[in-house]
């Protein structure tokens, strides 16, 4: 039995590195929590997504990167990454799209989870299914969450935008979120929301929207480049 033991355990070390790096986000019971999020829903479906199985996949999981402006976890963010995208219907119209991703916390993964708007994109409801943080109570505040609300993918790309040509403008909606008061402990959990929130909405504007927010990316990116241009 030991010996068996220890191939066991050597045969786990030999595995590829992909095949531990691979961890999705999926909600622990969907049919409780997408008929809580949406009461009227009579039926759901669960749509896999994963980059090297979609058209031009590796094209987008460099896109990705470039859209979230960061590098990209090599745990919960590599090109193997499943990603489960719940439509919710009632009857045969589509009333709603909940998505989830995890990105690397201080204390551990957080999982952001956002229900949308399946028409505009629109953020309907921002939540949290796993969040360890010392910002834990702070960061699940109905007042902050509540900011999300109505925020699209466009709002992120504008803040990218002024940020660049006119930071503090009242029209961006992003820099008027207030940040809940916490121990200085608790901004990277913060900060790693936000960017979960940003990720989230990237994923599916590339899986349900076919990239309908991309003008908006194109015009803050072109914005950037000509800022670095007058610099150098």
């Amino acid at each position: 039995m030991k010996s068996v033991v220890v191939f066991m355990m050597f045969a786990v070390l030999a595995m590829p590195q992909q095949a531990f790096a691979a961890i999705g986000c999926t909600l622990s019971n969907p049919a409780e929590d997408l008929k809580y999020l949406y009461p009227e829903m009579t039926t759901y479906k669960e749509d896999l997504n994963e980059f090297p199985l979609l058209k031009d996949g590796t094209e987008l999981f460099r896109a990705l990167r470039e859209r979230l402006g960061s590098d990209l976890d090599p745990i919960y963010e590599t090109y193997e990454t499943p990603y489960t995208v719940y439509s919710v219907f009632k009857g045969q119209q589509k009333i709603g799209v909940v998505h989830g991703v995890n990105v690397p916390g201080k204390g551990g993964v957080i999982q952001v989870f956002l229900s949308m708007d399946p028409q505009t994109g629109e953020i309907r409801r921002f939540f949290f299914q796993r969040l360890e943080s010392p910002a834990a109570r702070q960061l699940r505040s109905k007042e902050f969450l509540s900011q999300f609300e109505g925020l699209t993918l466009g709002d992120f790309y504008k803040h990218d935008y002024y940020a660049t040509v006119d930071p503090g403008a009242k029209a961006d909606k992003v820099a008027a979120i207030t940040p809940p008061v916490f121990e200085v402990s608790g901004r990277p959990d913060y900060e790693a929301s936000l960017r979960g929130i940003r990720k989230n909405l990237i994923l599916v504007d590339f899986f349900v929207y076919g990239k309908k927010f991309e003008p908006y990316f194109e015009r803050a990116k072109q914005a950037t480049e000509k800022a670095k241009a007058r610099k150098e």
